[in-house]
């Protein structure tokens, strides 16, 4: 990194071609990096969900057609479809449990039922999300990745404890501790490529140390073919006959896709950055094609009865870092060896090879990320005693609900079974108690329509100035508050309107004031033509993209605000301003 934010170590950005040869080395680095948490979360589901190798066949084989397929279109642009960057999709971590959970109490077919209309919310997240951001907040988001990752630590632990019979007890905990342990040091300590491969590097020593125990079987990889595709036998089935696992498993796999979609917004933003040389500003419809190929990548696992497959983000994001190549061509060879792979059978055989102990040890280390990420997630926008509250009981009930049989006693039959989870008492605890603080919130701020337009500038004005007012703020306060606003809705002022254009052809503007303790929230919302935007967008050259649009002074508005957020969509931008005041 140099001077003023500009990143040489980019050699080629996302729209420039690089040669063949770069691209196909860098392409092969992301599908090692890639295929073996895909085989590798795939098995750790089945097994959980005691299931037979012939669904485990067929359920890897169509991961890795669903993430060939999507990663090049990740790669690319089409309509509202892909990010425009290298985002390499697979399977993740996140649906374990719950989907270990759906294969056990209804097999793949109550899996696909779940996952297909789960995926239909996550393909309306692009449009929703502006209207759930007061009911999926960091808060929420972050909670539900903590409890999650607390129901995935039993299945961890028990696949440690998976040797064959006639292998020494000692085996399955050694392999499992030096795997942790090798992972662990090279995560502290390594750097450069070391860091990148060193999830492989320990996966591959705790193998040896299973094999010098002899809890090493390659038969997998030798019963399986060369080439070819799982029998249509194998096809695991669909089924939306809806029954009471159905219902009750239902909020949970919705929840989780949202926060995944939550998530996943910010993984685009993250690798919009990663990819540039100069800083821009982020192009949030590129964020939307990115979540679009998300959802349906979850909506054709379902069909297809595999777990869900969603964006790497962690792995796109490492790989663009250390090898300063972030050209979509490198997407295109990532997908393209996905497919390879999907028809040699022997090549993912490899991976399921690996020992029970070492992919119980590997799943501990994601499970870690994910605990840290949603510890992450919650304090990203700072912590009150309310949002405290709210994490330490939504965590509480749902870690302490985890194999309990609460519900099954006070129901019973099937619909106590499957309330008493942990995940799902979690993550409801924490939507009903935002919904609860955002309903019960002082309501003093008030309201207003408006034209974004200078014309409208006075009737703001006269609004925060009331808003200000009806809290008894001092003058000093009152004026920041203004300015804060004034200066907001400058911001957002569309080109032509400094041009002369008319007040009533303005974009409609919603200005809304959410008083708290000792702060005021407003939040401008600019409702834009859809059709009008694209076609004034169309004409723009693809590397000015997000340049100008939406963008927000943050040198006028720091020194009035104590925090800014922008987010543009389709049509729709939203800023949130935050103003401290005093009496």
């Amino acid at each position: 990194m140099q001077a003023g934010g500009v990143n040489d170590a980019i050699q080629y950005e996302a729209e420039e071609s690089c040669p063949p040869l770069i691209a196909l080395s860098v392409g092969l680095q992301g599908v090692m990096l890639g295929v073996a948490p895909l085989v590798l979360i795939v098995a750790i589901t089945a097994a959980a969900g005691g299931q037979d190798d012939s669904y485990l066949r067929w359920a890897v084989f169509a991961a890795l057609i669903i993430a060939g397929v999507l990663t090049a279109v990740q790669a690319t642009r089409f309509r509202r479809l892909g990010a425009g960057h290298i985002m390499i999709m697979g399977t993740t971590p996140n649906f374990v449990a719950v989907s270990a959970l759906a294969l056990a109490g209804g097999g793949p077919a109550l899996l696909a039922s779940l996952i297909v209309v789960a995926s239909l919310f996550y393909l309306a997240l692009a449009i929703w999300l502006p209207l759930l951001r007061r009911v999926i907040t960091p808060v929420v988001s972050g909670t539900v990745l903590m409890v999650l990752a607390v129901t995935l630590v039993p299945i961890a632990l028990d696949r440690v404890q998976e040797v064959p019979s006639d292998v020494p007890g000692a085996a399955g905990p050694t392999a499992a501790l030096l795997t942790l342990a090798v992972a662990t040091v090279m995560a502290l300590r390594a750097s450069g490529t070391w860091r990148l491969w060193s999830p492989l590097i320990a996966i591959a020593a705790g193998t040896v140390v299973a094999a010098l125990f002899g809890a090493y079987d390659p038969q997998a990889v030798l019963d399986a073919p060369w080439a070819g595709i799982p029998g249509g036998s194998e096809f695991p089935g669909f089924d939306f006959t809806p029954g009471a696992e159905f219902w009750s498993l239902l909020p949970v796999f919705v929840v989780i896709v949202l926060v995944g979609g939550v998530k996943n917004i910010g993984d685009s933003v993250a690798m919009q950055g990663a990819s540039r040389r100069r800083p821009r500003v982020t192009d949030f419809r590129l964020v939307q094609g990115s979540l679009n190929t998300n959802g349906l990548g979850i909506f054709f696992s379902g069909l297809a009865g595999t777990p869900p497959t969603s964006v790497f983000s962690s792995t796109s994001v490492s790989l663009v870092t250390m090898t300063g190549v972030a050209s979509r061509n490198v997407g295109y060879v990532i997908g393209g060896a996905f497919l390879v792979l999907a028809l040699f059978p022997k090549l993912p055989a490899l991976v399921l090879t690996i020992p029970n102990p070492v992919m119980g040890a590997f799943l501990l280390t994601a499970i870690a990320l994910i605990f840290v990420g949603g510890v992450r997630t919650v304090i990203q926008d700072g912590l009150d005693a309310k949002k405290m509250l709210v994490v330490g009981i939504a965590f509480s009930l749902g870690a302490g609900m985890e194999h309990q049989t609460i519900f099954e006693d006070l129901v019973g039959g099937t619909w106590g079974r499957q309330l008493d989870n942990g995940l799902l008492i979690g993550a409801l605890a924490a939507v009903v108690m935002t919904v609860f603080l955002d309903l019960t919130s002082p309501r003093t701020g008030g309201r207003l329509q408006s034209k974004l337009h200078t014309d409208s500038l006075p009737e703001i004005d006269a609004f925060v100035g009331a808003v200000a007012g009806r809290l008894g703020w001092n003058e000093d306060s009152t004026g920041r508050l203004r300015s804060a606003a004034e200066e907001t809705v400058l911001s957002l002022l569309p080109a032509e309107d400094g041009d002369g254009a008319e007040a009533e052809d303005a974009p409609r503007l919603i200005v809304t004031a959410h008083p708290e303790t000792g702060t005021v929230e407003m939040e401008f919302m600019a409702v834009f033509d859809e059709e009008n935007l694209e076609d004034r967008l169309a004409y723009l050259e693809e590397e000015a993209e997000g340049l100008q649009e939406g963008e927000i002074s943050l040198r006028l508005l720091r020194h009035y605000a104590s925090s800014v957020h922008h987010q543009k969509y389709y049509g729709l931008d939203i800023v949130t301003v935050q103003v401290k005041g005093s009496r």
